[in-house]
C-alpha cells in the first residue's frame, strides 16, 4: 500500500502543500472546517509525517546518535543504558548504531546520521580505527560543527568533548593488586590490544612491574585475534611454570580464560589468580566468581549524554571538556586475599 504524503493530500483538497502541513498541526490559520476534514483523511489513511522533513524546518530533530563497536560487551550495554536514561530525561531520543570494530562500517553509520537525522552524535571509536588512525570522517564532523562526544575510545587528533576511563590507573592498580596478593609474575590476555584502552591498561601494567622490580617480558602479553584460538594461545602462555596471575582485559576473555584454566584443572585462585575487566553478571556467577574492575558504565552514559546535550543546547561558546571517569576493584573469588 502506497504511502499516503503530504503532497497527496493537498491535490485531494485542491490546496497547497503547506496549508495541508498546518492543518495537520491544528494552526489557526487554517478554518476548523478545512482542518477537520483533512485531519479525518489523514488519520483514516495513515499518514505519519516525515520527521527528517519536520527536523530541517525546525533545524532539530531532538535525536542523539550513538555508535558503539561492540554490543556484546556488557560495559557498551551498560553506556547505551545510562546514555538512553538521561536523554529521555532530557527529550531526547537516542538512535544506537554498532561499528562492529569495522573503520568502514563506522564511516557509513557517520554518513547516514550526519544527513540530517540527529542534532548530535556520540561514539567510542572501532578498534580498526585505532589502529589505521584513520579520522578524516570525524575532522568532518568537527569542520561541519556538529555536536559530538567520544567516550572511552577516543582520540587526541579531534578536538571534541571526551569522557573517559582511567584506564592507565586501572592496569597500575590491578597489577599490583595482584602482585600485593603474593603473585610473582603476572600476565595479560587481550582481546582489545589495537584500541587505545587496551594499550593504555597494558602501560599502567608495565609501570607497576617496573615499580615492584620485576621485568616486563613481551610473551607475557597474549594478543587475541577474532580467529585465535584462545586455548592454544593459553596453553602457550602457561608453557611458563611461574606464571601465577592473569589480567583479561574484557569479560568475555575473562570468563572463557577461567573455563579454560578448569579444563587444565588449574585450581583458581591456588595457582592462577585472574582478573578481568568489566564487572557484568557473567562474572558474578561463574564458578569461582571472578575479581573484575567495574568501568562505570552506566555513569559514564549518564555523562556523556549530559555533555553532548549541553552543547547541542548551549548557544554561545562552550570550552570542550574530557572527563576523567576511576575505576573500582571488585573482589571476589578468583584473587587471593591480601594478607
Amino acid at each position: 500500500m502506497k504511502k499516503v504524503t503530504l503532497k497527496d493530500i493537498a491535490y485531494i483538497f485542491g490546496v497547497s502543500i503547506s496549508t495541508v502541513s498546518k492543518a495537520i498541526n491544528d494552526s489557526h490559520e487554517i478554518s476548523r472546517d478545512l482542518k477537520t476534514k483533512i485531519q479525518k483523511f489523514a488519520n483514516e489513511n495513515n499518514y505519519k509525517p516525515n520527521r527528517i522533513a519536520q527536523s530541517l524546518v525546525r533545524n532539530s530533530t531532538k535525536t542523539i546518535g550513538v555508535i558503539v563497536p561492540n554490543i556484546l560487551n556488557f560495559f557498551f550495554a551498560q553506556v547505551i543504558f545510562g546514555i538512553e536514561k538521561t536523554a529521555n530525561a532530557r527529550g531526547y531520543k537516542i538512535i544506537s548504531c554498532f561499528s562492529n570494530e569495522s573503520c568502514h562500517k563506522e564511516i557509513q553509520t557517520i554518513d547516514l546520521l550526519n544527513a540530517g537525522a540527529v542534532d548530535g552524535i556520540m561514539l567510542s571509536l572501532s578498534a580498526e580505527t585505532q589502529a589505521k588512525g584513520d579520522l578524516k570522517h570525524l575532522q568532518t564532523l568537527v569542520d561541519n560543527q556538529i555536536p559530538m562526544v567520544m567516550f572511552d575510545r577516543v582520540s587526541e587528533q579531534v578536538e571534541c568533548d571526551k569522557v573517559v576511563v582511567d584506564d592507565f590507573e586501572a592496569g597500575y592498580k590491578t597489577t599490583n593488586h595482584l602482585l600485593k596478593t603474593g603473585c610473582k609474575k603476572v600476565a595479560i590476555i587481550s582481546a582489545i590490544y589495537n584500541s587505545s584502552v587496551g594499550k593504555l591498561r597494558v602501560d599502567g601494567y608495565k609501570k607497576a612491574l617496573k615499580e615492584n622490580g620485576l621485568v616486563f617480558e613481551e610473551k607475557n602479553i597474549v594478543k587475541v585475534g577474532k580467529k585465535d584460538d584462545l586455548q592454544l594461545l593459553i596453553s602457550l602462555l602457561l608453557d611458563d611454570k611461574e606464571i601465577d596471575g592473569i589480567i583479561a582485559l574484557d569479560e568475555m576473555t575473562a570468563v572463557d580464560t577461567l573455563n579454560i584454566l578448569k579444563l587444565k584443572d588449574i585450581d583458581v585462585p591456588e595457582e592462577i589468580s585472574l582478573v578481568g575487566f568489566t564487572n557484568g553478571r557473567l562474572s558474578k556467577y561463574v564458578s569461582p566468581a571472578l575479581t573484575m574492575v567495574s568501568q562505570h558504565g552506566k555513569y559514564i552514559g549518564e555523562l556523556s549524554a549530559n555533555l553532548l546535550i549541553d552543547r547541542i543546547e548551549y548557544e554561545g561558546d562552550m570550552p570542550y571538556t574530557t572527563k576523567l571517569v576511576k575505576t573500582s576493584l571488585v573482589e571476589r573469588e578468583s584473587t587471593k586475599t591480601i594478607q
